[in-house]
């Protein structure tokens, strides 16, 4: 038997009133994952704990089949071992953003998508000008990027917020908090003044998400098969480099609307001849929940279905191995909150050359799959369910 798990980020969503009440997933033209309820098990997991945030980190982790109340650390650690920065023991990683802050609100935490090569070369300015042998700033994709504090300085118990979550507001009431802020505050500040020099979109950095590396045990070890992830985020490449998965880098994917996703699929169904699961990400979907962009959300939605689901569908009836697939999103971005939400996701398992012909469900949308009756209260055991289940 051979896995994959396709996950759509960000793809649930509310009722929207311009699509008349409808969500994104009704309304986009979805056949492959519809074909997938059709014949497949689906129902609704909650991928996020109570008493944590709602992050694509906490939720990934629960899907990858780890329990984030056990082993999440912080979102820094997981950019670090992405980047191949290996964490000391008195060191902690903060997720850095490059922003744009006009007028103290929070215009764009994606400073206009900068590019990598202008944002790699701002946070090497960033690191000669504003850097010790107790605070280090490392380029990363885009506007995502990470800065690694001693703990002599600074404590993984500040309290942050993600930039993401406070688009158009003032930025005021949301600067770090709690022990060592100070000195985040000083380099937001010296950040602020360096930016202006340069001719680019980012004004200041903002850290969030600080702590120290994770203590997980290898996938491998913890559920006996070999496996692969695929996506352009730094976040679930560090995850995976954690887990001892193989990380597969695919030309063009870029993390946003305009990723490769066929590539994935494609580079997906190459690396399923070699390990037993391949999990593979896009990102998309999420990018415009946080833009309030329901047109480029619908865009998104039916992009992943037709050349990620279903360039995968395609695939797999070429096998001859048993496939079984699983599709979901980490958590919920709607539009109108242009943020991650707790709610449980839907999701389906399909069973290569199987066929449900029970299924009340007729799509992939939430309304259809609330005639589910299943719910998963713990995201990390849905793994299990389709690895172990017989």
């Amino acid at each position: 038997m051979k896995y994959l798990v396709l996950i759509g980020d960000g793809m649930s969503d509310e009722p929207v009133r311009s699509l008349g009440g409808k969500t994104p997933l009704q309304v986009a033209k979805t056949p492959n994952m519809d074909f997938l309820v059709q014949n497949g098990t689906c129902g609704w997991v909650n991928n996020v704990p109570k008493g944590l945030e709602p992050g694509s980190d906490v939720a990934a982790m629960s899907i990858l089949g780890y329990d984030p109340k056990k082993y999440y650390s912080g979102r820094g650690p997981l950019e670090a071992a992405s980047l191949g920065v290996k964490l000391k023991k008195d060191e902690i990683a903060f997720r850095c953003n490059l922003v744009t802050v006009k007028d103290g609100r929070m215009k764009d935490f994606t400073a206009g998508h900068i590019s990598t090569k202008e944002a790699s070369k701002i946070m090497r300015e960033l690191d000669k000008k504003l850097g010790s042998k107790q605070i280090k700033f490392y380029p990363g994709l885009s506007y995502r990027h990470l800065l690694v504090v001693s703990s002599a300085i600074a404590s993984s118990t500040m309290k942050t917020t993600p930039p993401h979550d406070i688009t158009g507001k003032k930025i005021h009431d949301y600067l770090p908090k709690g022990k060592g802020s100070e000195l985040l505050l000083q380099l937001m500040n010296e950040s602020e003044v360096l930016l202006h020099e340069i001719k680019t979109k980012a004004t200041i950095i903002w850290p969030w998400s600080p702590g120290g590396s994770p203590d997980m045990p290898a996938f491998k070890k913890k559920f006996g098969k070999t496996g692969a992830i695929i996506t352009a985020v730094h976040l679930l490449k560090g995850i995976g480099k954690i887990l001892g998965l193989e990380v597969i880098n695919v030309p063009g994917a870029t993390g946003y609307l305009d990723t490769n996703y066929k590539g994935k699929a494609e580079y997906a169904l190459r690396a399923l001849k070699k390990h037993d699961i391949v999990f593979v990400h896009v990102e998309a979907p999420d990018e415009a929940g946080h833009e309030g962009d329901v047109k480029n959300k619908i865009k998104a939605i039916e992009d992943f279905d037709k050349l990620v689901v279903g360039t995968i569908l395609e695939g797999i009836r070429k096998l001859k191995t048993e496939t079984r697939i699983l599709v979901l999103p980490d958590h919920p971005t709607p539009i109108k909150h242009m943020t991650h939400t707790m709610e449980a996701v839907p999701f389906v398992v399909y069973e290569s050359r199987t066929t449900n012909n029970e299924s009340r469900v007729k799509g992939y949308n939430e309304k259809e799959i609330r005639k589910s009756k299943l719910q998963i209260a713990s995201g990390y055991s849905l793994l299990d369910r389709l690895l172990f289940a017989r």
